[in-house]
């Protein structure tokens, strides 16, 4: 893996934060940089992932799936919905 250095300007008070965080959860100010930011990639990425499938979704068949559900089979003891308390 190929590293490289990047300059980031953070607020006073944001830096601050993000030292005691790190220090808490035992990890270098870096490490928890990495850690964020590829979280937070990963949130947006996710994002735009169902966003993509939604778009190809077809709606009617998707509800036609969900008629045929269960079909042929009774309920069993415990899918009552008073017993999901």
């Amino acid at each position: 893996m190929r590293k490289s250095n990047f300059a980031l300007r953070l607020q006073p008070s944001l830096l601050d934060e993000a030292r005691k965080v790190a220090e808490s959860e035992g990890v270098a100010l870096n490490q928890l940089i990495n850690v964020a930011l590829a979280e937070k990639l990963s949130a947006l990425r996710t994002e735009s992932y169902f966003a993509e499938r939604a778009a190809r979704a077809d709606i009617p068949k998707a509800l036609e799936i969900l008629k045929r559900a269960g079909a042929g089979n009774p309920p069993v003891p415990g899918d009552d919905l008073s017993s999901q308390g």
